[in-house]
Protein backbone atom coordinates (compact mmCIF):
# COMPACT_ATOMS: atom_id res chain seq x y z
CA UNK A 1 0.00 0.00 0.00
CA UNK A 2 2.38 2.42 1.07
CA UNK A 3 4.50 1.93 -2.61
CA UNK A 4 0.94 3.25 -4.11
CA UNK A 5 0.79 6.07 -2.42
CA UNK A 6 4.40 6.86 -2.90
CA UNK A 7 3.69 6.26 -6.54
CA UNK A 8 0.44 8.55 -6.45
CA UNK A 9 2.02 11.36 -4.53
CA UNK A 10 5.01 11.70 -7.49
CA UNK A 11 2.30 11.94 -10.22
CA UNK A 12 -0.03 13.99 -9.21
CA UNK A 13 0.50 17.69 -9.65
CA UNK A 14 -0.20 20.06 -6.88
CA UNK A 15 -3.73 22.19 -7.11
CA UNK A 16 -4.25 25.59 -5.64
CA UNK A 17 -7.53 27.22 -5.57
CA UNK A 18 -7.63 31.01 -5.84
CA UNK A 19 -11.54 31.37 -5.34
CA UNK A 20 -10.88 35.39 -4.29
CA UNK A 21 -8.57 36.24 -7.28
CA UNK A 22 -5.71 36.78 -4.96
CA UNK A 23 -2.87 35.23 -6.66
CA UNK A 24 0.32 36.81 -4.77
CA UNK A 25 2.47 34.25 -7.40
CA UNK A 26 1.58 36.56 -10.33
CA UNK A 27 2.79 40.05 -8.86
CA UNK A 28 5.79 39.54 -10.71
CA UNK A 29 4.70 38.85 -14.31
CA UNK A 30 0.88 39.19 -13.85
CA UNK A 31 0.39 35.76 -15.66
CA UNK A 32 -2.60 33.90 -14.14
CA UNK A 33 -0.95 30.45 -12.69
CA UNK A 34 -2.60 28.66 -15.25
CA UNK A 35 -0.16 26.73 -16.60
CA UNK A 36 -1.02 27.58 -20.28
CA UNK A 37 0.60 30.48 -22.66
CA UNK A 38 -0.75 33.86 -22.61
CA UNK A 39 -2.20 35.27 -26.24
CA UNK A 40 0.17 37.15 -28.34
CA UNK A 41 -2.21 38.40 -30.64
CA UNK A 42 -3.19 41.86 -30.26
CA UNK A 43 -5.69 41.96 -26.66
CA UNK A 44 -9.03 43.27 -27.19
CA UNK A 45 -9.37 45.27 -24.11
CA UNK A 46 -8.02 48.69 -23.15
CA UNK A 47 -6.63 50.54 -19.69
CA UNK A 48 -7.33 54.42 -19.12
CA UNK A 49 -7.06 56.68 -16.55
CA UNK A 50 -8.91 59.92 -15.92
CA UNK A 51 -5.72 62.19 -15.67
CA UNK A 52 -2.58 62.92 -17.81
CA UNK A 53 -0.44 64.36 -14.81
CA UNK A 54 -0.46 63.40 -10.81
CA UNK A 55 1.52 64.94 -7.61
CA UNK A 56 2.00 62.80 -4.57
CA UNK A 57 -1.34 61.73 -2.62
CA UNK A 58 -3.22 62.46 -6.26
CA UNK A 59 -5.96 59.62 -6.62
CA UNK A 60 -6.46 58.63 -9.93
CA UNK A 61 -9.44 56.41 -11.73
CA UNK A 62 -8.85 53.79 -13.80
CA UNK A 63 -10.96 52.40 -16.13
CA UNK A 64 -10.53 48.47 -17.44
CA UNK A 65 -12.57 48.47 -20.70
CA UNK A 66 -13.19 45.32 -23.11
CA UNK A 67 -13.82 46.41 -26.75
CA UNK A 68 -16.00 43.41 -27.62
CA UNK A 69 -15.42 40.28 -25.77
CA UNK A 70 -16.22 40.45 -21.78
CA UNK A 71 -13.57 39.29 -19.20
CA UNK A 72 -14.13 36.96 -16.14
CA UNK A 73 -10.75 38.12 -14.49
CA UNK A 74 -8.13 40.88 -14.11
CA UNK A 75 -5.69 41.90 -12.30
CA UNK A 76 -4.13 45.55 -12.44
CA UNK A 77 -0.90 46.96 -11.44
CA UNK A 78 0.70 50.51 -11.19
CA UNK A 79 4.64 50.46 -12.24
CA UNK A 80 6.99 53.22 -13.38
CA UNK A 81 7.53 53.40 -17.19
CA UNK A 82 10.21 50.65 -17.73
CA UNK A 83 10.01 49.57 -14.22
CA UNK A 84 9.05 45.95 -12.71
CA UNK A 85 7.63 46.40 -9.38
CA UNK A 86 4.56 47.82 -8.67
CA UNK A 87 3.82 51.27 -6.87
CA UNK A 88 1.53 53.32 -5.44
CA UNK A 89 -1.68 51.66 -3.03
CA UNK A 90 -5.02 50.83 -4.83
CA UNK A 91 -8.44 51.09 -2.93
CA UNK A 92 -11.66 49.17 -3.32
CA UNK A 93 -14.79 50.73 -2.79
CA UNK A 94 -16.90 47.90 -3.82
CA UNK A 95 -17.36 43.99 -4.18
CA UNK A 96 -16.46 43.92 -7.60
CA UNK A 97 -12.17 43.07 -6.68
CA UNK A 98 -10.00 42.33 -4.51
CA UNK A 99 -6.78 43.90 -2.90
CA UNK A 100 -3.65 42.12 -3.62
CA UNK A 101 -0.26 42.55 -1.60
CA UNK A 102 2.66 43.05 -3.53
CA UNK A 103 5.77 43.84 -2.12
CA UNK A 104 4.31 44.73 1.15
CA UNK A 105 1.17 46.75 0.45
CA UNK A 106 -1.95 46.87 -1.87
CA UNK A 107 -0.21 47.86 -4.78
CA UNK A 108 -2.52 45.48 -6.71
CA UNK A 109 -5.90 44.42 -8.06
CA UNK A 110 -7.48 41.03 -8.81
CA UNK A 111 -10.46 39.63 -9.64
CA UNK A 112 -12.19 36.23 -11.04
CA UNK A 113 -15.94 35.92 -11.27
CA UNK A 114 -18.65 33.47 -13.17
CA UNK A 115 -20.00 36.91 -14.21
CA UNK A 116 -18.27 38.68 -17.63
CA UNK A 117 -17.95 42.24 -17.33
CA UNK A 118 -16.97 44.73 -20.49
CA UNK A 119 -15.93 46.77 -17.89
CA UNK A 120 -14.83 47.85 -14.45
CA UNK A 121 -12.53 50.80 -12.42
CA UNK A 122 -10.84 51.15 -9.75
CA UNK A 123 -8.80 54.53 -7.70
CA UNK A 124 -5.07 54.44 -7.50
CA UNK A 125 -3.40 56.90 -4.51
CA UNK A 126 0.13 58.08 -5.91
CA UNK A 127 2.90 57.45 -3.60
CA UNK A 128 4.76 60.06 -1.88
CA UNK A 129 7.94 59.89 -3.76
CA UNK A 130 9.30 61.07 -6.68
CA UNK A 131 11.67 58.06 -7.78
CA UNK A 132 10.33 58.40 -11.15
CA UNK A 133 9.34 60.71 -14.25
CA UNK A 134 5.95 58.80 -14.89
CA UNK A 135 3.87 55.60 -14.80
CA UNK A 136 1.74 53.09 -16.49
CA UNK A 137 -1.13 50.99 -15.08
CA UNK A 138 -0.59 47.62 -16.80
CA UNK A 139 -3.19 45.24 -16.80
CA UNK A 140 -3.88 41.44 -17.37
CA UNK A 141 -7.33 40.16 -18.66
CA UNK A 142 -8.96 36.40 -18.18
CA UNK A 143 -11.83 35.21 -20.80
CA UNK A 144 -11.39 31.87 -20.29
CA UNK A 145 -8.80 28.98 -18.58
CA UNK A 146 -7.05 28.93 -21.97
CA UNK A 147 -7.28 32.22 -23.20
CA UNK A 148 -5.99 35.82 -21.41
CA UNK A 149 -3.42 38.44 -21.95
CA UNK A 150 -0.79 39.82 -20.02
CA UNK A 151 0.63 43.54 -19.99
CA UNK A 152 -1.93 45.43 -21.32
CA UNK A 153 -0.85 49.24 -20.99
CA UNK A 154 -2.30 52.41 -20.48
CA UNK A 155 -0.81 55.85 -21.27
CA UNK A 156 1.87 56.84 -19.71
CA UNK A 157 0.76 59.13 -16.43
CA UNK A 158 3.57 61.89 -15.74
CA UNK A 159 4.40 62.97 -12.25
CA UNK A 160 4.43 66.75 -11.61
CA UNK A 161 5.06 68.68 -8.59
CA UNK A 162 1.76 70.97 -9.49
CA UNK A 163 -1.74 70.21 -9.59
CA UNK A 164 -3.40 67.32 -11.92
CA UNK A 165 -4.36 67.86 -15.26
CA UNK A 166 -8.21 66.61 -15.82
CA UNK A 167 -9.22 64.16 -17.94
CA UNK A 168 -11.18 66.17 -20.24
CA UNK A 169 -7.95 68.41 -20.44
CA UNK A 170 -7.11 66.50 -23.55
CA UNK A 171 -5.90 69.01 -26.40
CA UNK A 172 -4.16 72.06 -26.43
CA UNK A 173 -5.66 75.17 -28.04
CA UNK A 174 -2.69 76.28 -30.87
CA UNK A 175 -2.41 80.17 -31.55
CA UNK A 176 -3.00 79.62 -35.25
CA UNK A 177 -2.59 82.03 -38.35
CA UNK A 178 -4.42 82.05 -41.71
CA UNK A 179 -5.33 84.18 -45.05
CA UNK A 180 -7.23 87.14 -45.07
CA UNK A 181 -9.04 84.72 -47.61
CA UNK A 182 -10.14 82.43 -44.86
CA UNK A 183 -13.85 82.29 -43.52
CA UNK A 184 -12.61 81.82 -40.05
CA UNK A 185 -10.89 83.97 -37.99
CA UNK A 186 -7.77 83.21 -36.29
CA UNK A 187 -5.31 85.05 -33.74
CA UNK A 188 -2.18 86.33 -35.54
CA UNK A 189 0.74 84.81 -35.47
CA UNK A 190 3.67 84.13 -37.92
CA UNK A 191 3.17 81.45 -40.03
CA UNK A 192 4.93 77.78 -39.32
CA UNK A 193 7.89 76.85 -41.52
CA UNK A 194 8.19 73.06 -42.71
CA UNK A 195 10.33 71.81 -45.01
CA UNK A 196 12.21 69.01 -46.24
CA UNK A 197 15.67 70.01 -45.40
CA UNK A 198 17.49 67.26 -42.96
CA UNK A 199 15.19 64.21 -44.90
CA UNK A 200 17.26 61.49 -44.89
CA UNK A 201 20.22 62.64 -42.53
CA UNK A 202 19.21 64.37 -39.65
CA UNK A 203 15.33 63.20 -39.75
CA UNK A 204 13.05 60.76 -40.80
CA UNK A 205 10.26 61.87 -43.38
CA UNK A 206 7.31 60.53 -45.29
CA UNK A 207 5.96 62.46 -47.44
CA UNK A 208 3.25 62.33 -50.77
CA UNK A 209 3.87 63.00 -53.54
CA UNK A 210 7.22 61.63 -53.34
CA UNK A 211 10.69 64.21 -52.59
CA UNK A 212 7.79 66.78 -52.22
CA UNK A 213 8.91 69.99 -50.12
CA UNK A 214 6.69 71.62 -47.99
CA UNK A 215 8.13 74.57 -48.14
CA UNK A 216 7.60 74.47 -51.90
CA UNK A 217 4.58 72.43 -52.86
CA UNK A 218 1.13 73.50 -51.36
CA UNK A 219 0.31 70.09 -52.49
CA UNK A 220 2.35 68.42 -50.31
CA UNK A 221 1.56 65.66 -47.40
CA UNK A 222 4.24 65.55 -45.39
CA UNK A 223 5.63 63.81 -41.96
CA UNK A 224 8.96 63.97 -40.38
CA UNK A 225 10.17 62.65 -37.09
CA UNK A 226 13.71 63.60 -35.65
CA UNK A 227 14.77 61.83 -32.11
CA UNK A 228 16.81 63.75 -29.44
CA UNK A 229 20.47 62.70 -28.42
CA UNK A 230 19.90 63.74 -24.56
CA UNK A 231 17.08 62.09 -24.27
CA UNK A 232 12.98 60.34 -25.09
CA UNK A 233 12.05 63.90 -27.10
CA UNK A 234 10.51 63.09 -31.17
CA UNK A 235 10.18 66.07 -32.65
CA UNK A 236 7.23 65.79 -35.09
CA UNK A 237 5.86 67.75 -37.72
CA UNK A 238 2.77 67.06 -40.04
CA UNK A 239 1.91 69.75 -42.84
CA UNK A 240 -0.62 68.83 -45.34
CA UNK A 241 -3.67 70.54 -47.59
CA UNK A 242 -7.08 70.05 -45.55
CA UNK A 243 -9.87 71.64 -44.59
CA UNK A 244 -10.27 69.93 -41.76
CA UNK A 245 -7.70 67.85 -39.94
CA UNK A 246 -4.18 66.13 -40.63
CA UNK A 247 -3.38 63.36 -38.31
CA UNK A 248 0.22 61.05 -38.03
CA UNK A 249 -0.27 57.89 -36.79
CA UNK A 250 2.41 54.67 -35.38
CA UNK A 251 1.20 51.11 -36.20
CA UNK A 252 2.38 47.41 -35.77
CA UNK A 253 0.90 46.71 -39.17
CA UNK A 254 -0.60 48.53 -42.32
CA UNK A 255 -4.24 48.38 -41.12
CA UNK A 256 -6.08 50.99 -38.88
CA UNK A 257 -6.81 49.43 -35.22
CA UNK A 258 -3.75 49.62 -32.07
CA UNK A 259 -2.55 53.00 -33.41
CA UNK A 260 -0.69 55.50 -31.84
CA UNK A 261 -2.10 59.05 -33.25
CA UNK A 262 -1.76 62.95 -32.80
CA UNK A 263 -4.36 65.08 -34.68
CA UNK A 264 -3.75 68.45 -35.87
CA UNK A 265 -7.57 69.84 -36.70
CA UNK A 266 -9.97 72.95 -36.65
CA UNK A 267 -12.05 72.68 -33.09
CA UNK A 268 -15.84 73.95 -32.56
CA UNK A 269 -14.53 77.33 -32.46
CA UNK A 270 -12.36 77.14 -35.82
CA UNK A 271 -9.24 77.04 -33.66
CA UNK A 272 -6.38 74.52 -34.87
CA UNK A 273 -5.69 72.09 -31.45
CA UNK A 274 -2.75 69.57 -31.22
CA UNK A 275 -5.07 66.46 -29.87
CA UNK A 276 -3.89 62.93 -28.65
CA UNK A 277 -5.41 59.58 -29.55
CA UNK A 278 -5.82 55.98 -29.85
CA UNK A 279 -7.72 53.69 -32.73
CA UNK A 280 -9.36 50.58 -31.34
CA UNK A 281 -10.38 48.73 -34.51
CA UNK A 282 -11.73 50.71 -37.15
CA UNK A 283 -13.76 53.24 -35.63
CA UNK A 284 -13.28 56.57 -35.00
CA UNK A 285 -9.76 57.17 -32.73
CA UNK A 286 -10.49 57.80 -28.96
CA UNK A 287 -9.03 61.07 -27.33
CA UNK A 288 -6.73 60.06 -24.64
CA UNK A 289 -4.77 62.87 -22.31
CA UNK A 290 -2.14 64.53 -24.38
CA UNK A 291 0.85 63.76 -21.80
CA UNK A 292 4.08 65.02 -22.45
CA UNK A 293 4.33 67.11 -25.13
CA UNK A 294 5.90 70.53 -25.15
CA UNK A 295 6.69 73.14 -27.71
CA UNK A 296 3.32 73.03 -29.77
CA UNK A 297 3.26 75.56 -32.64
CA UNK A 298 1.00 75.39 -35.99
CA UNK A 299 -0.44 77.75 -38.35
CA UNK A 300 -3.31 77.38 -41.38
CA UNK A 301 -2.71 79.43 -44.03
CA UNK A 302 -4.72 78.78 -47.71
CA UNK A 303 -5.96 75.79 -46.83
CA UNK A 304 -2.73 73.87 -45.73
CA UNK A 305 -2.56 72.72 -42.44
CA UNK A 306 1.02 73.44 -40.06
CA UNK A 307 2.05 71.69 -36.75
CA UNK A 308 5.28 70.78 -34.96
CA UNK A 309 5.22 69.87 -31.41
CA UNK A 310 8.02 67.67 -29.03
CA UNK A 311 6.84 64.61 -27.34
CA UNK A 312 8.34 62.54 -24.46
CA UNK A 313 5.35 59.87 -24.22
CA UNK A 314 6.70 56.58 -25.52
CA UNK A 315 4.87 55.15 -28.52
CA UNK A 316 2.21 52.81 -27.58
CA UNK A 317 0.30 49.93 -29.53
CA UNK A 318 -0.63 46.98 -28.37
CA UNK A 319 2.19 44.88 -28.81
CA UNK A 320 4.60 47.48 -27.43
CA UNK A 321 5.18 50.83 -25.65
CA UNK A 322 8.59 51.97 -26.61
CA UNK A 323 10.35 55.00 -28.97
CA UNK A 324 12.85 52.62 -30.11
CA UNK A 325 10.61 50.03 -31.91
CA UNK A 326 9.98 49.90 -35.70
CA UNK A 327 6.52 50.94 -36.97
CA UNK A 328 4.82 51.64 -39.73
CA UNK A 329 4.21 55.08 -40.23
CA UNK A 330 0.34 56.42 -41.58
CA UNK A 331 -0.57 60.14 -42.47
CA UNK A 332 -4.52 61.02 -42.85
CA UNK A 333 -6.61 63.73 -43.61
CA UNK A 334 -10.21 64.75 -43.71
CA UNK A 335 -13.06 66.55 -42.38
CA UNK A 336 -13.96 68.02 -38.99
CA UNK A 337 -17.47 68.90 -37.81
CA UNK A 338 -18.18 70.66 -34.41
CA UNK A 339 -14.62 69.98 -33.10
CA UNK A 340 -15.00 66.29 -34.37
CA UNK A 341 -12.89 64.36 -36.65
CA UNK A 342 -14.56 62.78 -39.34
CA UNK A 343 -14.01 59.60 -41.75
CA UNK A 344 -10.44 60.57 -43.68
CA UNK A 345 -10.48 61.34 -47.15
CA UNK A 346 -6.74 60.02 -48.21
CA UNK A 347 -4.47 57.74 -45.95
CA UNK A 348 -0.68 56.71 -46.80
CA UNK A 349 0.72 54.36 -45.17
CA UNK A 350 4.70 53.71 -45.16
CA UNK A 351 6.29 50.38 -46.97
CA UNK A 352 8.13 48.97 -44.03
CA UNK A 353 8.26 49.71 -40.27
CA UNK A 354 10.63 52.60 -39.72
CA UNK A 355 13.18 52.97 -36.88
CA UNK A 356 12.44 56.56 -36.03
CA UNK A 357 15.71 56.77 -34.40
CA UNK A 358 17.72 56.64 -37.70
CA UNK A 359 17.19 59.10 -40.45
CA UNK A 360 15.93 58.21 -43.75
CA UNK A 361 13.43 58.64 -46.37
CA UNK A 362 10.02 56.70 -46.66
CA UNK A 363 8.22 55.49 -49.15
CA UNK A 364 4.38 55.04 -49.65
CA UNK A 365 2.85 51.33 -49.87
CA UNK A 366 -0.08 50.40 -51.70
CA UNK A 367 -1.02 47.39 -50.61
CA UNK A 368 -1.03 44.53 -53.47
CA UNK A 369 -5.24 44.23 -52.80
CA UNK A 370 -5.65 48.14 -54.02
CA UNK A 371 -2.80 47.41 -57.23
CA UNK A 372 -5.12 44.51 -58.48
CA UNK A 373 -8.38 46.63 -58.22
CA UNK A 374 -7.03 49.41 -60.05
CA UNK A 375 -5.62 46.90 -62.54
CA UNK A 376 -8.84 44.77 -62.85
CA UNK A 377 -11.00 48.09 -63.56
CA UNK A 378 -8.35 49.55 -65.96
CA UNK A 379 -8.50 45.94 -68.01
CA UNK A 380 -12.42 46.30 -67.57
CA UNK A 381 -13.40 49.84 -68.83
CA UNK A 382 -10.14 50.73 -71.12
CA UNK A 383 -10.05 47.57 -72.90
CA UNK A 384 -12.84 44.54 -72.32
CA UNK A 385 -15.51 47.46 -72.11
CA UNK A 386 -14.53 49.60 -75.14
CA UNK A 387 -14.19 47.03 -77.20
CA UNK A 388 -16.91 45.31 -76.35
CA UNK A 389 -18.80 48.81 -77.36
CA UNK A 390 -17.16 49.48 -80.40
CA UNK A 391 -18.48 46.11 -81.36
CA UNK A 392 -21.89 46.53 -80.71
CA UNK A 393 -21.99 50.49 -82.25
CA UNK A 394 -20.12 49.97 -85.65
CA UNK A 395 -20.08 46.19 -86.73
CA UNK A 396 -23.49 44.86 -86.43
CA UNK A 397 -24.25 46.77 -89.53
CA UNK A 398 -21.19 45.07 -91.75
CA UNK A 399 -22.43 42.08 -93.57
CA UNK A 400 -19.35 40.09 -92.64
CA UNK A 401 -19.67 40.42 -88.85
CA UNK A 402 -23.47 40.24 -88.65
CA UNK A 403 -22.94 36.34 -87.28
CA UNK A 404 -20.32 37.49 -84.83
CA UNK A 405 -20.63 41.18 -83.93
CA UNK A 406 -23.26 39.62 -80.80
CA UNK A 407 -21.60 36.93 -79.79
CA UNK A 408 -18.39 39.35 -79.34
CA UNK A 409 -20.07 42.05 -77.26
CA UNK A 410 -21.74 39.81 -74.77
CA UNK A 411 -18.32 37.61 -74.35
CA UNK A 412 -16.47 40.95 -73.88
CA UNK A 413 -19.17 42.77 -71.89
CA UNK A 414 -19.27 39.54 -69.68
CA UNK A 415 -15.49 39.53 -68.63
CA UNK A 416 -16.14 43.43 -68.24
CA UNK A 417 -18.84 43.15 -65.91
CA UNK A 418 -16.66 40.33 -63.96
CA UNK A 419 -13.80 42.17 -63.69
CA UNK A 420 -15.50 45.25 -62.13
CA UNK A 421 -17.35 42.78 -59.29
CA UNK A 422 -13.79 41.14 -58.80
CA UNK A 423 -12.22 44.93 -58.38
CA UNK A 424 -15.20 45.85 -56.31
CA UNK A 425 -14.63 43.18 -53.97
CA UNK A 426 -10.88 42.97 -53.22
CA UNK A 427 -11.41 47.02 -52.81
CA UNK A 428 -14.10 46.37 -49.90
CA UNK A 429 -12.30 43.27 -48.53
CA UNK A 430 -8.99 45.49 -48.07
CA UNK A 431 -10.76 48.68 -46.48
CA UNK A 432 -13.97 47.14 -44.39
CA UNK A 433 -15.73 50.06 -44.69
CA UNK A 434 -16.70 52.99 -46.13
CA UNK A 435 -13.72 55.28 -47.06
CA UNK A 436 -13.92 59.24 -47.78
CA UNK A 437 -13.93 61.27 -51.12
CA UNK A 438 -15.23 60.83 -54.88
CA UNK A 439 -13.54 57.71 -55.67
CA UNK A 440 -15.73 54.92 -53.63
CA UNK A 441 -18.75 56.97 -54.35
CA UNK A 442 -18.28 56.80 -58.25
CA UNK A 443 -17.00 53.11 -58.13
CA UNK A 444 -20.03 52.38 -56.41
CA UNK A 445 -22.23 54.11 -58.95
CA UNK A 446 -20.39 52.33 -61.61
CA UNK A 447 -20.77 48.39 -60.14
CA UNK A 448 -24.52 49.31 -59.93
CA UNK A 449 -25.21 50.36 -62.94
CA UNK A 450 -22.92 47.27 -64.63
CA UNK A 451 -25.25 45.15 -62.54
CA UNK A 452 -27.71 46.18 -63.78
CA UNK A 453 -26.75 46.48 -67.82
CA UNK A 454 -26.93 42.96 -68.76
CA UNK A 455 -30.38 41.46 -66.80
CA UNK A 456 -31.83 44.38 -68.59
CA UNK A 457 -30.61 43.06 -71.74
CA UNK A 458 -31.74 39.88 -70.85
CA UNK A 459 -35.49 40.95 -70.61
CA UNK A 460 -35.11 43.23 -73.30
CA UNK A 461 -38.17 42.79 -76.43
CA UNK A 462 -37.74 41.66 -79.86
CA UNK A 463 -36.06 43.39 -82.54
CA UNK A 464 -39.90 43.92 -84.27
CA UNK A 465 -41.88 45.35 -81.43
CA UNK A 466 -42.54 48.93 -81.34
CA UNK A 467 -41.12 49.37 -77.56
CA UNK A 468 -37.41 47.77 -79.17
CA UNK A 469 -36.30 51.65 -79.39
CA UNK A 470 -36.75 52.43 -76.14
CA UNK A 471 -34.16 49.88 -75.00
CA UNK A 472 -31.96 50.46 -77.46
CA UNK A 473 -31.52 54.03 -76.63
CA UNK A 474 -31.63 53.38 -72.67
CA UNK A 475 -28.85 50.53 -73.18
CA UNK A 476 -26.72 52.56 -75.11
CA UNK A 477 -26.93 55.24 -73.03
CA UNK A 478 -26.34 53.41 -69.92
CA UNK A 479 -23.56 52.35 -71.33
CA UNK A 480 -21.98 55.65 -72.06
CA UNK A 481 -22.89 56.82 -68.61
CA UNK A 482 -20.99 53.95 -67.44
CA UNK A 483 -18.13 54.52 -69.59
CA UNK A 484 -17.77 57.89 -68.33
CA UNK A 485 -17.99 57.42 -64.34
CA UNK A 486 -15.75 54.42 -64.47
CA UNK A 487 -13.27 56.66 -66.45
CA UNK A 488 -13.68 59.50 -63.58
CA UNK A 489 -13.25 56.61 -61.16
CA UNK A 490 -10.19 55.94 -62.47
CA UNK A 491 -8.98 59.38 -62.99
CA UNK A 492 -9.74 59.61 -59.31
CA UNK A 493 -8.10 56.28 -57.79
CA UNK A 494 -5.07 56.85 -60.02
CA UNK A 495 -4.55 60.50 -57.74
CA UNK A 496 -4.92 58.41 -54.68
CA UNK A 497 -1.41 56.17 -55.27
CA UNK A 498 0.13 58.53 -57.93
CA UNK A 499 3.63 59.24 -55.42
CA UNK A 500 5.48 61.09 -58.70
CA UNK A 501 5.67 64.97 -58.70
CA UNK A 502 4.69 65.22 -62.07
CA UNK A 503 2.02 62.78 -61.95
CA UNK A 504 2.77 60.59 -64.31
CA UNK A 505 0.01 58.09 -64.17
CA UNK A 506 -2.61 60.41 -64.26
CA UNK A 507 -0.87 62.12 -67.38
CA UNK A 508 -1.02 58.36 -69.26
CA UNK A 509 -4.31 58.15 -68.47
CA UNK A 510 -4.79 61.37 -70.32
CA UNK A 511 -2.96 59.95 -73.10
CA UNK A 512 -5.50 57.22 -73.10
CA UNK A 513 -8.76 58.47 -73.01
CA UNK A 514 -7.18 60.97 -75.48
CA UNK A 515 -6.37 58.04 -77.99
CA UNK A 516 -10.04 56.58 -77.40
CA UNK A 517 -11.68 59.12 -78.08
CA UNK A 518 -9.65 59.69 -81.84
CA UNK A 519 -10.17 56.39 -82.40
CA UNK A 520 -14.03 56.49 -81.67
CA UNK A 521 -14.32 59.65 -83.61
CA UNK A 522 -13.02 58.25 -86.59
CA UNK A 523 -14.79 55.01 -86.73
CA UNK A 524 -17.54 57.16 -86.29
CA UNK A 525 -16.93 59.33 -89.28
CA UNK A 526 -16.14 56.04 -91.33
CA UNK A 527 -19.73 55.07 -90.78
CA UNK A 528 -21.56 58.00 -91.44
CA UNK A 529 -19.00 58.50 -94.64
CA UNK A 530 -20.04 54.65 -95.81
CA UNK A 531 -23.79 55.57 -95.10
CA UNK A 532 -23.18 58.55 -97.67
CA UNK A 533 -21.17 56.84 -99.96
CA UNK A 534 -23.39 54.39 -102.05
CA UNK A 535 -20.21 53.49 -104.24
CA UNK A 536 -18.08 52.12 -101.86
CA UNK A 537 -17.33 48.50 -101.92
CA UNK A 538 -19.09 46.45 -98.81
CA UNK A 539 -15.66 44.36 -98.52
CA UNK A 540 -13.64 47.47 -98.68
CA UNK A 541 -15.49 49.10 -96.12
CA UNK A 542 -15.09 46.33 -93.96
CA UNK A 543 -11.48 46.21 -94.39
CA UNK A 544 -10.90 50.05 -93.23
CA UNK A 545 -12.99 49.40 -90.05
CA UNK A 546 -10.97 46.08 -89.27
CA UNK A 547 -7.86 48.31 -89.81
CA UNK A 548 -9.13 50.75 -87.09
CA UNK A 549 -9.96 47.87 -84.42
CA UNK A 550 -6.76 46.61 -84.45
CA UNK A 551 -5.08 50.12 -84.24
CA UNK A 552 -7.33 50.98 -81.62
CA UNK A 553 -6.45 47.49 -80.00
CA UNK A 554 -2.53 47.82 -80.19
CA UNK A 555 -3.19 51.39 -78.46
CA UNK A 556 -5.16 50.28 -76.05
CA UNK A 557 -2.83 47.23 -74.88
CA UNK A 558 0.41 49.90 -75.32
CA UNK A 559 -1.21 52.56 -72.65
CA UNK A 560 -2.72 49.61 -70.48
CA UNK A 561 0.85 47.65 -69.87
CA UNK A 562 2.14 51.72 -69.01
CA UNK A 563 0.12 52.35 -66.48
CA UNK A 564 -0.19 48.71 -65.14
CA UNK A 565 3.71 49.24 -65.23
CA UNK A 566 3.61 52.09 -63.30
CA UNK A 567 0.87 51.11 -60.83
CA UNK A 568 2.96 48.03 -60.14
CA UNK A 569 6.14 49.95 -59.42
CA UNK A 570 3.29 52.45 -56.76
Amino acid sequence: MDRYILIIACVLRVVRCYSSGEVTEACDDMAPQHFVTAQTSPAPFSVTADRSSFKEGDEITVRLIADSTPFIGFMLQARAVNGSSPVGVFTVTGGEAQLLTCNGQPSAVSHTSASAKLSIQGTWRAPTSDDFNSIQFIASFVIDFSTFWVGVRSYPVTFSGTAATPANSTSIPITSTTSASSTAVFPSQSSLSISSAGCGSSKVCFRQPLNCDPGVSPDCYFLSTMTSTRDTAIHLEMNGPSDGYIAIGFSDDQMMGSDDIFICGRDSNGIIQLQHAYSTGRRRPDIVPLGNVSDVKSSMKDGIISCSFMTRNPISTRRSVRSSCPYYLMFAHGPTSNGEIGHHTSTFISDTKMDISRPRVVTNAIQPLIKAHGALMLIAWMTTGSLGMITARYLKEKECWQDVWFLAHVFLMTLTVAATTIAFILSFSHVRGWSGGAHPVLGCVVMILAFFQPIAAMFRCGPQRRWRILFNWSHALNAVAIKVLAVAAIFTGLSLIDSSEDKWLLKVMGGFVGWEASVYILLDVHMRCKRSDNEEGASESACKALLLLVLFFLGNVAFLVALLVGIGMS
